[in-house]
């Protein structure tokens, strides 16, 4: 007896868990953005990227087994002026013809309880791979999931400032990526 109570107790423990799980993947580009803050001339500045693909997997029951893939545009970057728009395309910042494209692939997600996670994964902009733990939180509103997040990365890292922008004493080495991706269950 004490058998079939145990069994009985594990399935609807997994029924429920089940009829829970959730898997947000289909992202919604009107309701996502991925910016950037950074300093000029210790001023602090910001910028945004209109344009980016995004590939979603994540259960928070079982968020081990997801998964993200984002590419984002770098020529559609808004730096706040034309002008700027026209100078971190060139090749001494973002070489938008040779790198049209900056990468971020996940290999793992760790829980770190409540709504928070860390997503490990490799960043490639401008042809340079780095690996990056990227510390996100993860809530549901209005039936959607959304993700937000900031990583900071160096600018010189990744060759972004070439040239007579290769020194940090105008714009700073630091900046901050900051990005809210909202996805819809499956």
């Amino acid at each position: 007896m004490k058998r079939i109570a145990l069994a009985l107790l594990a399935s609807f423990a997994f029924a429920a868990t089940a009829a829970h799980a959730v898997e947000y993947g289909k992202v919604q580009p009107d309701k996502s953005r991925i910016a950037f803050d950074y300093q000029q001339m210790g001023v602090a500045m910001q910028g945004t990227f209109g344009k980016f693909v995004s590939e979603l997997r994540f259960d928070p029951a079982a968020p081990q087994s997801a998964s993200a893939r984002i590419e984002v545009d770098l020529a559609s970057v808004d730096t706040g002026s034309e002008e700027g728009d026209e100078e971190v395309a060139r090749k001494t910042w973002f070489d938008t013809k040779g790198f049209p494209v900056a990468r971020f692939e996940s290999s793992a997600v760790k829980p770190l309880g409540g709504d928070k996670y860390e997503v490990a994964g490799k960043l490639t902009i401008k042809g340079t791979t780095r690996d990056v733990v990227v510390p996100a939180t993860f809530t549901v509103q209005g039936g959607g999931g959304v993700f937000e997040g900031a990583l900071t990365i160096r600018r010189g890292d990744f060759s972004i400032g070439e040239g007579a922008w290769k020194a940090f004493d105008v714009v700073a080495n630091d900046v901050v990526i900051r990005f809210r991706i909202t996805a819809a269950a499956r």
